[in-house]
């Protein structure tokens, strides 16, 4: 369902009837704007999607459904999208939301973590996505990276993706269809995200490697200063990369551990935290190995212009003989050698054709030309 009508059916509902237990005075209503940030809300009972009039009523059909079964088996998931406070601050009254783990799914921007409240559970996921591009310049974007923020409760998981990228809609179809994945209740759908996220990982790494390797077959045999560019900027996205993936392995290999996280779910996690480090390994070595492309484009780069300093140098020597010789005739004394002389200027003009050939042969036997 679209929030075009869901607001209007969330404004009805006071929030009051879903206090948290712990708690006995009464929460503010907030008014929430009608904007288009949630994505899709339903609720998951018996492997089932059913929906509802609105998040609050799916909520309530989960509780009913839970408390007779005597056990928490349904729950809601609500998705969002760059949402805004208001509707962010709505939820976390109605699913008794942390405020601090509020304010980071408004402002984004986190590292990757997992971190507790009470019964719930906040974990941030980096996103990354590969940008196609016809020719890799100096300027071109090649990763582009967001965020996906996840509450986990007992009976719902909330949702808050930052970017355009890494879209949800696959692992809840996925879900959808597959009524033993939905059995496993909040920490299935955390496993189909974090599993769908770090998938997007290693694909993004092999793309990388694949354009790592284009441009490492490019360095020996035309280097230039436009090359060097092009390298930089790959080291760049690469470091990009790094700062993305390589501080998840800790929450990751954490997550396990949690209460929240059934037994029979703990496996599954570590799975995925297997994957994650097959993943951080490689781009730390693609990482390395564009260091060492990067370093051996700059000293092709830096022979290369050696090389032509000692051809210039080579031919400024030779030509400086003739010169030498023709500015010593040139300075129109009265009394010097061979000035008189019929054969003179031929004799002159012989050194210097010898002193040019002996010269040349020498540089181009030392592989100066």
């Amino acid at each position: 369902m679209r929030s075009s009508t869901l607001f209007r059916r969330i404004n009805r509902h006071p929030v009051q009837r879903h206090q948290p237990r712990q708690h006995a005075q009464p929460v503010l209503e907030v008014r929430v704007p009608p904007v288009d940030s949630i994505v899709e809300y339903a609720a998951y009972i018996d492997g089932r999607k059913t929906t509802a009039s609105g998040i609050v009523e799916c909520l309530d059909l989960v509780r009913s459904h839970n408390k007779d079964s005597g056990g928490p088996k349904a729950f809601v998931w609500v998705g969002l999208h760059e949402p805004a406070a208001p509707e962010v601050e709505w939820l976390a009254e109605v699913f008794d939301l942390h405020p601090l783990s509020v304010e980071d799914a408004v402002k984004a921007h986190q590292r990757p973590k997992v971190e507790r409240y009470g019964d719930s559970l906040f974990m941030v996921l980096k996103t990354i996505a590969y940008l196609d591009h016809d020719e890799l310049t100096a300027t071109s974007e090649i990763i582009a990276t967001g965020e996906i923020m996840v509450f986990l409760g007992v009976d719902f998981v909330v949702t808050v993706r930052h970017g355009r990228h890494c879209p949800l809609t696959e692992v809840r179809e996925r879900i959808e269809d597959r009524p033993e994945l939905l059995d496993r209740g909040p920490s299935g759908v955390l496993h189909a995200i974090s599993d769908h996220v770090v998938d997007r990982y290693l694909q993004v790494a092999d793309l990388m490697q694949m354009e790592l390797e284009e441009v490492e077959a490019t360095v020996f045999a035309d280097v230039s200063s436009r090359d060097i560019n092009r390298i930089y900027q790959l080291k760049r996205e690469m470091l990009e990369l790094k700062r993305a993936v390589t501080p998840l392995q800790a929450p990751l290999a954490a997550l396990p551990q949690r209460r929240v996280i059934p037994s029979e779910m703990r496996e599954y996690f570590r799975d995925v935290g297997d994957h994650l480090s097959r993943v951080c390994e490689q781009v730390e070595s693609s990482n390395e190995l564009c260091s060492s492309i990067l370093q051996a484009a700059l000293a092709r780069s830096n022979a290369l212009a050696n090389e032509d300093m000692r051809k210039i140098s080579s031919w400024v020597a030779i030509l400086a003989v003739p010169t030498m010789i023709a500015g010593v005739y040139g300075m129109n004394f009265d009394f010097m050698p061979e000035t008189k002389q019929v054969w003179g200027y031929p004799a002159v003009l012989a050194v210097m054709i010898t002193a040019c050939v002996v010269l040349h042969r020498g540089f181009r036997r030392n592989g100066w030309l």
